[in-house]
């Protein structure tokens, strides 16, 4: 019996596919794959064609992270979606990206989703996303501009700065403070870290009494300012390969499958929803005849 090949629809709404918030935007990878066929992903099991064949529909930016391809489709659960995402990438369609953005004296890392319709081994994906002299640049989709800030907004390290005060009120600055330390704190943005590592390092162990917000601060900012990240051997265009399962960044060859070595030599993670299809779509049976 052949196969059958799943064409999911696109959500209905009138602003199409979701956006991707900052992170998980699916980002196509580089041409010379096949064009869309119906045999397309029949050689993978039914819950991982019916994943694919929604993904490769979506056009680039769109949010493929677990949460939102769970809500568009409802047939499988958030455990079943994270299954069925490290089979694809074991499958050689996906790799997870970490794209550094540097702004304005900031710097921030940014995850998407590189996706390919064709299969493919592990040294294309290590040659693709570390951009050596045989794969030309543009093969890999290039990071959107980011919006220009409004005039007179604050950075980022100004806001995480100006919240202090709201999650420990012995640490409330005055904005002449926050002007002060946001060349420190931004140094930490610089460095790859957010704004809740930021605050969390500046209120952890705090004495029972602060006589002086600003001294404390800025003293932590500079005793407890992270590393820069490493340059030496960082892939072309600030890219880091993150492990599909946990996260863990690192450059391609070390994360074949897009998986890290614990990950890929443990066992996937048991999608217990997928015993609840047929009772999944029963009650989609049910609601459709409602309407």
């Amino acid at each position: 019996m052949a196969a059958q090949h799943f064409s999911p629809a696109l959500p209905v709404s009138a602003e199409g596919p979701r956006a991707a918030r900052p992170g998980y935007g699916k980002r196509s990878a580089p041409p010379g794959q096949d064009a869309p066929r119906p045999a397309d992903f029949t050689g993978l099991p039914e819950r991982e064609r019916y994943v694919a064949a929604y993904i490769d529909r979506l056009p680039d930016g769109a949010a493929m992270d677990i949460k939102s391809l769970a809500k568009d489709l409802p047939l499988y659960g958030q455990m079943a979606i994270g299954s069925a995402l490290r089979a694809l990438a074991v499958a050689g369609h996906l790799r997870r990206v970490r794209r550094r953005v540097d702004g304005e004296g900031t710097c921030r890392w940014v995850t998407y989703t590189y996706w390919s319709r064709t299969a493919r081994d592990n040294e294309w994906w290590s040659a693709a996303l570390s951009g050596p002299a045989d794969v030309p640049p543009q093969r890999i989709a290039p990071e959107p501009p980011a919006p220009p800030k409004a005039p007179g907004a604050p950075s980022d390290a100004y806001r995480a700065l100006a919240g202090l005060g709201r999650r420990e009120p012995r640490l409330a600055l005055s904005a002449a403070d926050c002007a002060a330390l946001e060349p420190l704190a931004a140094a930490w943005f610089a460095r790859g870290a957010g704004a809740e590592h930021l605050t969390a390092a500046l209120t952890a162990g705090l004495p029972e009494h602060v006589a002086f917000p600003l001294g404390l601060v800025r003293r932590r900012l500079a005793d407890k300012m992270p590393p820069e990240l490493p340059d030496a051997g960082a892939p072309a265009g600030g890219l880091r390969v993150e492990c599909v399962e946990c996260g863990r960044p690192g450059p391609a060859e070390a994360l074949p499958d897009g998986l890290c070595g614990p990950c890929r030599t443990s066992p996937a993670t048991p999608s217990d929803d997928t015993a609840d299809v047929p009772a999944r779509v029963a009650g989609l049976r049910d609601l459709m005849r409602a309407r």
